[in-house]
């Protein structure tokens, strides 16, 4: 797996965004008071590598920093620092080789599902639009097959065909997600990107929605960066999991090997709070303390602050992801000093 080029791939990238003072903090300075600039670092230095037919899933707390990754390496947020590759080769230099018209259309190769499926969905256009305005624009298809192709897409992600001429708000929310994904569809993407695309669903429409996922990739080969906190979901639909932490990412692993024997301490207790069908008791024991803020983040690693087994080494250096074992990943301190124990 190691030769095999990845089809995106995120290179020490990072993103921050600066929150300049206000009128009244400027006021304030005329008079000498202080009011810096505000710096929230939302990723640092991630590295990321999606390849052909793999599904990876991303996983971490709220305000870890997976959705705007996800954004970045869709190619909606620009990067801060690093490199966003595609298909092996430098996104930057690859647009710059391609003609406008070239670089629109290899653009498309990468769509991204949101988790909100009524707020992503334009409410004054009909599906017919939604789903078909895109590949018309693009010049996948000419306008006279757009309503084929509508039809096609609807029923490909278990939608009648003959709602089409509906508007969003006359479908349910499991429904309005399966917009969503015809709509990504339709304008044939090589990667999907799904941040948090079943969390607003119910538990039975979740599970449905996942298994067309999953006939999905087997059918169109696709690739999939999956970005969830539910491990439930995460655990049986992807090949291989990212754990990221306050911007960085702390393990990744093949998803098996990953839920049986999680080393970095934060992927433990991830793993301890989620829930587990078993007839037993069981100990509810939460990871210690807040998350960090990104306008401040600690020194050294990041999680050390609320890490039971932290050293004072974590606290002042920075732990490389490095491998352990073969397509294993940790940023861990310990997990380097135990030999990947």
């Amino acid at each position: 797996m190691e030769s095999v080029t990845p089809l995106l791939e995120l290179r020490a990238s990072s993103k921050r965004f600066v929150r300049k003072p206000d009128a009244a903090a400027r006021v304030a300075r005329l008079f000498g008071a202080q009011a810096p600039a505000r710096t929230v670092h939302a990723v640092d230095g991630v590295s990321l590598a999606v390849r052909p037919g793999e599904v990876v899933g991303l996983v971490g707390e709220s305000g870890c920093g997976k959705s705007t990754l996800g954004r970045m390496a869709a190619g909606l947020q620009a990067l801060s620092e690093g490199e966003r590759w595609w298909q092996g080769e430098d996104a930057e230099l690859r647009r710059r080789r391609l003609s406008a018209a070239e670089h629109r259309r290899d653009m498309l190769g990468v769509q991204m599902i949101f988790q909100d499926p009524y707020a992503s969905l334009n409410p004054r256009m009909r599906v017919r639009q939604i789903i078909g305005e895109a590949p018309v624009a693009h010049g996948l298809i000419d306008a006279k097959d757009q309503e084929e192709l509508v039809a096609a897409l609807m029923r490909k992600v278990g939608l009648d065909a003959g709602f089409m001429r509906r508007f969003p708000h006359q479908f349910s929310g499991g429904q309005r997600a399966r917009i969503g994904i015809a709509r990504a569809l339709a304008v044939q993407p090589r990667l999907l990107i799904c941040d948090e695309a079943v969390a607003a669903l119910d538990v039975s429409i979740q599970a449905q929605v996942i298994n067309l996922f999953m006939a999905l990739r087997e059918e169109l080969a696709l690739t999939y960066l999956f970005i969830s906190h539910d491990l439930g979901v995460v655990r049986h639909i992807s090949d291989r999991v990212v754990v990221m932490y306050l911007g960085r990412v702390v393990e990744s692993a093949g998803a098996d090997a990953l839920f049986e024997q999680p080393l970095h301490p934060y992927t433990e207790g991830l793993l301890a709070e989620a829930p587990k069908l078993e007839v037993r008791k069981k100990t509810f024991v939460a990871i210690r303390g807040e998350i960090p803020s990104p306008l401040n983040p600690p020194r050294g690693c990041h999680f050390h602050p609320r890490c039971p087994r932290s050293t004072r080494r974590c606290a002042e250096e920075v732990p490389a992801l490095a491998r352990v074992a073969g397509d294993r990943w940790v940023a861990c301190h310990l997990v380097d000093r135990a030999g990947g124990a």
